[in-house]
């Protein structure tokens, strides 16, 4: 595993973000990707809005390229941020919104997961869900 989450893995962590999203009343895509981004496992809930497969995919990109949540990295790019304007870098692939999450194992991200769908709570609240089945422990996050 020390490439990021082998298939069955990915699997239970999509299919904990849905058990979350269907207990909450959302209809969410869900995507969990490698330490280098690619996909490992997706699925996409009956109902699901169109824009969620590349906002999942990309919402868990993004968290694995910038190895921090989509929620934190959201103000750090926001109006006055650091980062400000990183959302229209890379073609516009990264999302500075919440609904990703890296996946951390022994100080390094080695995947990332992401959720979108929902409401932007809907969404972090299922991502945080998958997120706390990874069985490895990750740094604290906060925005400066």
């Amino acid at each position: 595993m020390t490439n990021g989450p082998d298939l069955d893995t990915a699997l239970m962590l999509c299919a904990t973000a849905l058990a979350t999203a269907r207990d909450i009343g959302a209809f969410v895509s869900v995507a969990v990707v490698d330490g280098g981004g690619n996909l490992v496992a997706f699925v996409r809930m009956d109902g699901a809005e169109i824009a969620g497969p590349t906002l999942a995919v990309d919402k868990a990109y993004t968290a694995v390229a910038h190895r921090v949540s989509t929620d934190v990295l959201g103000v750090l790019a926001g109006p006055g941020g650091p980062l400000q304007g990183l959302a229209s870098a890379a073609g516009g692939r990264y999302v500075c919104f919440g609904g990703g999450k890296p996946l951390w194992m022994e100080g390094r991200v080695v995947g990332g997961v992401g959720v979108s769908g929902g409401t932007v709570e809907q969404d972090v609240a299922c991502v945080k869900a998958a997120a706390d089945k990874w069985p490895h422990t990750a740094p604290a996050e906060s925005a400066p």
